[in-house]
């Protein structure tokens, strides 16, 4: 086995995996161009299309395999379209958070990423129904103060690290959340994301190359007992030709069979009932990994050292 300390996952299942979507919306075009935003119509559509088209055909979609996702939505996009949170929820998906407009947390000061962190937490709250307890960091940017923030907003889970192949355990001096670790090569950004005005500018690939390596990951977590969980949008992913590989992509792993399809409040639930019962000891991270400039990189250290 690859994986030294898999989870005992329920009834047995090789693997989890959990579905999340990226509901940014146009808080992302905001963000880039706070200033002329709304001159960008083209770029401005393309990312309205997620609320609009995408998540509704995403529901559809998962209501025909019967599964339920995960999906964080920025605060302020939950106020702009909250017909699509809505919807989330009287289908039974979790509606979890990802910023209020899709800030960057690790450039901001502890008492910014506080107040901003709550003001989105509250924007969900209202508009969910539920208070959210799972989070992932905009662009994965997790700065060293977001553990106690979102310890302190009452938060069980997050999906921004990358530190493993099963859920672990985060700790910092406020308490410790569950890590649902993510993993860039299943993101859609890189295969699909094709725009000048969000500086990203990537070869278009097809959806069956983007299966296989989405795919790849699956089977190898599958034999090794890992966790697959994803980072899809939207307004990407929620496009025709790539809700069909999504189609065929739930179709397969339903048919490998042994496999627990789970929301991540779901996982992180399970992974903490384990603990309580002293079935399973995770891996614990302690939060930050370092402070500061490391001395070796100090003006003198050189004149120092001879």
């Amino acid at each position: 086995m690859m994986i030294r300390n898999p989870v005992p996952w329920p009834n047995g299942a090789r693997c989890a995996v959990v579905f999340t979507w990226d509901m940014d919306a146009d808080s992302i075009l905001h963000l880039a161009h706070p200033n002329d935003a709304d001159t960008r119509l083209s770029t401005h559509s393309m990312l309205r299309y997620g609320p609009e088209v995408g998540v509704p055909r995403i529901i559809d979609v998962c209501k025909q395999f019967g599964i339920k996702n995960t999906f964080f939505v920025p605060g302020w996009c939950a106020e702009q379209h909250p017909r699509a949170v809505e919807l989330m929820v009287e289908n039974g998906h979790e509606v979890a958070t990802h910023g209020y407009l899709h800030e960057y947390p690790n450039q901001l000061s502890r008492e910014e990423e506080h107040f901003w962190t709550n003001k989105a937490t509250e924007a969900i709250t209202r508009i969910s129904g539920k208070r959210p307890v799972g989070y992932r960091s905009p662009w994965y940017r997790y700065s060293k103060h977001t553990t106690d923030i979102l310890v302190e907003e009452g938060y069980t889970w997050d999906t921004s690290l990358m530190g493993d192949d099963v859920p672990y355990i985060i700790q910092s001096q406020k308490g410790q959340l569950v890590e649902v670790p993510s993993r860039w090569q299943l993101d859609d950004w890189p295969q699909f994301v094709h725009n000048h005005d969000l500086d990203f500018m990537m070869p278009i690939a097809s959806p069956a190359y983007a299966m296989d390596v989405y795919m790849a990951e699956f089977y190898a977590m599958w034999e090794h007992g890992g966790v697959w969980i994803n980072c899809f949008h939207p307004f990407c992913t929620g496009q025709v030709a790539r809700m069909m590989m999504l189609s065929e992509m739930i179709g397969k792993m339903q048919a490998k069979g042994d496999v627990w399809f789970a929301t991540g409040e779901e996982v992180a639930n399970h992974l903490n009932e384990l603990i309580r019962q002293g079935k399973y000891e995770p891996r614990v991270d302690k939060l930050p990994y370092c402070e500061g400039r490391l001395p070796e990189l100090a003006e003198d250290y050189f004149t120092k050292s001879r």
